[in-house]
């Protein structure tokens, strides 16, 4: 769940990029990474153990505007795609506020997309969260490679439910701001009502929908003119849950800055 700081009036939402490996989920934290501008987002964190060296959660903390008098920030994270992590994605799944799946849309690789969802709804499940539950948002990455899965086949199989979903090519940056933006909007509503509950009940009628444009553009996120090269805060840990305590350190330590 969303973390808030009373005292400086800060809010961090969580939201996780998950998917099979190399699917594209580092890909778009770091292209998000490149367009902002320096004053709108944190640094960007590499947490790694000695086995495993090529594992790394990407930290974004980043402005996007308020919830009542609250000034809410999006933190970013990504988790390993190997099968053999499975620890650790389940370690940055907790207290997830909201879920960006992305899928790798070659033919040879639908199983590994489909045994990655399955994955992360057991994850959730271990969280005591029920993946219906959570604000879920499909990216179909690589679709500029030829032989992809039709997007058809992705929604049959992984988006029944006919959730949003962004077809894209992270490497590209195409398609990574508008999955942004869309799991932002999906999010912020439902962090709103779990934390501001009692206030929830009556907004939520014809006069608020009307609103909605104004809640849209406060989650638009400060581009930079210049790309400039991506620099990797690192930092090394024994295990996963050195790991998971810094993951919440680093929370904790960025909603209790002041504003300014």
């Amino acid at each position: 769940m969303a973390f808030i700081n009373y005292t400086t009036k800060n809010l961090a939402i969580k939201i996780v990029y998950y998917g099979p490996g190399l699917s594209g989920k580092t890909t778009n934290i770091r292209h998000v990474y490149k367009m902002l501008d320096s004053s709108s987002r944190g640094d960007l964190i590499c947490l790694e153990t000695d086995t495993e060296r090529t594992l790394f959660f990407d930290l974004l903390p980043i402005k996007a505007g308020q919830i009542s008098d609250f000034e809410i920030h999006f933190q970013l994270m990504t988790v390993p795609g190997q099968v053999f992590y499975e620890a650790s994605r389940k370690s940055v799944l907790k207290g997830a506020d909201g879920i960006v799946f992305v899928a790798d849309s070659q033919v040879p690789l639908l199983d590994a997309n489909l045994e990655s969802f399955d994955g992360l709804r057991k994850n959730m499940l271990q969280h005591n969260v029920d993946l219906n539950s959570i604000p879920l948002v499909f990216q179909y990455n690589k679709r500029d490679l030829d032989n992809l899965i039709p997007v058809e086949t992705f929604n049959n199989l992984l988006n029944p439910r006919k959730l949003p979903y962004i077809e894209s090519s992270a490497i590209n940056g195409v398609g990574v701001v508008e999955t942004l933006k869309e799991i932002s909007k999906q999010t912020v509503p439902v962090v709103k009502e779990k934390i501001f509950g009692g206030k929830r009940e009556e907004p939520k009628k014809e006069e608020k929908k009307e609103e909605k444009p104004a809640r849209d553009e406060e989650i638009e996120f400060v581009t930079r003119d210049k790309i400039s090269p991506i620099q990797f805060v690192k930092m090394k840990f024994k295990s996963q849950e050195d790991i998971e305590k810094e993951i919440e350190k680093l929370t904790r330590e960025f909603t209790g800055k002041s504003k300014h």
